[in-house]
C-alpha cells in the first residue's frame, strides 16, 4: 500500500514550498522514521531534492484553492446597510507532491496516511499509521 497524503496535507506542502521559494519541480516530501521519541520511533517529515533509487515514490495531484469573494449588500426600512461577503471554492491551479520514503521506513509506514490540522488545540501534521501498535499522547512517535 502506499502512503497516502490527504489534500490538506498536500496544499499545507505546497504552501511550506511556495513560502520557502523552493522550485516545486525538484522537491520531494520525504517521509521516514528514525529511532527515539517516547514511543520507540519518530516521524520524519523533510523537504529534499535527493530522491535515492531504492525510494518508494508516488505523487499525489490537488487543486490549489482559489476564493471568489463577492459583496452584497441591502437597506431595509428598519435596518442600517448591511455588506457580506460569500466566499466560493473553485478549482485553482494544479500541483503535484511527490512523496518518497526509504525501504526501511516503508516497512513501518506502508498504509500510512499523513494529514494536516489547524485546530485551537495546534497545528500540524498527523500520522494515521496501521501499523503502529500504540503512539504517544502527542503523535509524533510510535512503537510497532
Amino acid at each position: 500500500m502506499p502512503l497516502i497524503v490527504t489534500e490538506t496535507a498536500g496544499r499545507e506542502i505546497d504552501t511550506i514550498i511556495q513560502q520557502q521559494g523552493l522550485d516545486a519541480n525538484k522537491i520531494c516530501l520525504r517521509v521516514g522514521v528514525k529511532g527515539g521519541g517516547c514511543s520507540g520511533f519518530s516521524y520524519i517529515l523533510d523537504l529534499t531534492e535527493v530522491q535515492k533509487d531504492s525510494d518508494e515514490c508516488w505523487s499525489y495531484s490537488f487543486n490549489r484553492r482559489a476564493a471568489k469573494g463577492a459583496a452584497a449588500g441591502g437597506e431595509g426600512a428598519a435596518t442600517a446597510t448591511a455588506t457580506a461577503t460569500a466566499v466560493i471554492d473553485q478549482a485553482g491551479e494544479p500541483f503535484t507532491v511527490r512523496v518518497v520514503c526509504d525501504p526501511k521506513s516503508y516497512l513501518y509506514l506502508n498504509g500510512t496516511t499523513v494529514d494536516f490540522k489547524d485546530e485551537i488545540m495546534g497545528r500540524g501534521f498527523v500520522f494515521n499509521n496501521p501499523n503502529a501498535n500504540s503512539s504517544c499522547g502527542c503523535g509524533s512517535s510510535f512503537s510497532a
